[in-house]
């Protein structure tokens, strides 16, 4: 399959063909955000957005979303989780779109909490009801010509995650998994692993529940058809040689529990005294 990387605007396109469209952007964070990149996918008129973000991207992204489709347009928000990253803007596409957001059923019950107090008194009901709720196993939500599908990858930075796979450009955008910390250019794809190792070394060995977890998503996904690994933070991983290798490379990386031991948990250290 073909995924022509070109840049229009703010727009890098992970797959551009007629009817289909998947779209990063990379660099609408401004301030000391961290970097994050945003998703949208354009299926046959219908569009969706993946892990949209939060204040700092609310505005750019909305502009860019525009420039593309009509906001009636827009059915699905799907978020991998719940930090502010990810979902902290979704009281906006909620009041100015008629759109649904689909998440983990852990988080949710709680994603009322991140209405302002006009919404939860004038549109709580209509609010909840526009709330997917996902099952632990994923499932798969039809949009234009295809369906997403959500993947578990709990434990895999939340207890509560999804990945999101989209079958006509067998792209899996994997959230934090396979995400880097760089500074410019997220859009471009890795062309050296190994070179790219310390840009993450550190993120999944913190971010990351256990080796366990990170072994068992891995055995699923060399089980997919994935031409493209693309995470919501840093750089895409394109092509099967070097998805495989960071498969390879997480399927034996100790991380999270993996690394603690009692040192972690010292109440001396945090300035308890005694008596």
């Amino acid at each position: 399959m073909n995924h022509p990387f070109f840049q229009q605007d703010k727009a890098h396109f992970l797959f551009n063909q007629p009817g289909h469209q998947c779209i990063q952007f990379s660099d609408l964070v401004v301030g000391e955000g961290i970097q994050a990149n945003q998703f949208l996918i354009i299926s046959n008129g219908r569009a969706a957005l993946i892990d949209p973000g939060g204040d700092l991207t609310y505005t750019p992204l909305n502009i860019e979303l525009g420039k593309r489709v009509k906001t009636q347009q827009l059915d699905y928000i799907f978020a991998s989780h719940q930090d502010p990253d990810i979902i902290a803007s979704l009281p906006r596409w909620m009041m100015h779109t008629q759109c649904k957001v689909v998440t983990s059923k852990l988080w949710s019950r709680f994603l009322p909490h991140l209405a302002s107090q006009f919404m939860t008194q004038q549109y709580c009901q209509a609010f909840e009801e526009r709330i997917i709720a996902l099952p632990d196993h994923g499932g798969a939500t039809r949009l234009g010509n295809t369906e997403i599908i959500a993947l578990p990858a709990h434990f895999l930075h939340s207890v509560g995650n999804f990945h999101f796979y989209d079958p006509v450009s067998k792209i899996l955008f994997s959230g934090d998994m396979g995400a880097s910390l760089v500074e410019t250019h997220a859009e471009k794809p890795i062309e050296n692993f190994d070179a790219h190792v310390p840009h993450m070394l550190g993120f999944h060995q913190r971010y990351m529940a256990s080796n366990k977890a990170c072994r068992l998503w891995a055995n699923m996904v060399r089980e997919m058809d994935v031409d493209m690994m693309v995470p919501q933070h840093g750089s895409p991983f394109v092509g099967k040689a070097i998805i495989h290798q960071f498969l390879d490379w997480i399927s034996n990386l100790p991380c999270g529990i993996d690394l603690l031991n009692q040192s972690r948990f010292d109440a001396r250290k945090a300035g308890y005294r005694g008596e």
